[in-house]
């Protein structure tokens, strides 16, 4: 099962003090937006996210379709694809994409010590 990039969006009380925080470890930012409370960092192929006030735990990402630089990969599996091995298995949505559509969408689900994973593919 290809998952595709790997990141810990990590929700944060101060976006500034955890950007310097990251920068000192090494990391650096990559994308998004810090006046809007959200920041991607990277240290060479760690990915994190910094999230002030957009949810309330630390989440697994992972995107299909994309590479650890957030480059477009050639062979991925489709997210609906994911979705229904995933319910074959008996793992249970939490949200669900919509599996009559094409290109971007998101699921949620959660792993059995409660810790969110989202599948978010964005081509």
């Amino acid at each position: 099962m290809k998952l595709g990039a790997f990141s810990a969006s990590l929700s944060v009380k101060d976006i500034h003090k955890s950007k310097s925080f990251y920068e000192d470890l090494g990391f650096q930012a990559f994308g998004g937006d810090i006046n809007q409370n959200w920041l991607i960092m990277k240290n060479e192929s760690c990915v994190i996210g910094l999230f002030q006030g957009m949810f309330e735990k630390n989440i697994l990402t992972f995107n299909p379709g994309w590479n650890q630089n957030a480059d477009k990969v050639d062979s991925f599996t489709d997210i609906r694809d994911l979705q229904k091995q995933l319910k074959a298995k008996g793992i249970k949505m939490l949200t669900e994409a919509n599996e009559s559509s094409e290109g971007p969408a998101s699921f949620t689900i959660e792993d059995p010590d409660g810790n969110p994973i989202l599948v978010d593919q964005h081509v």
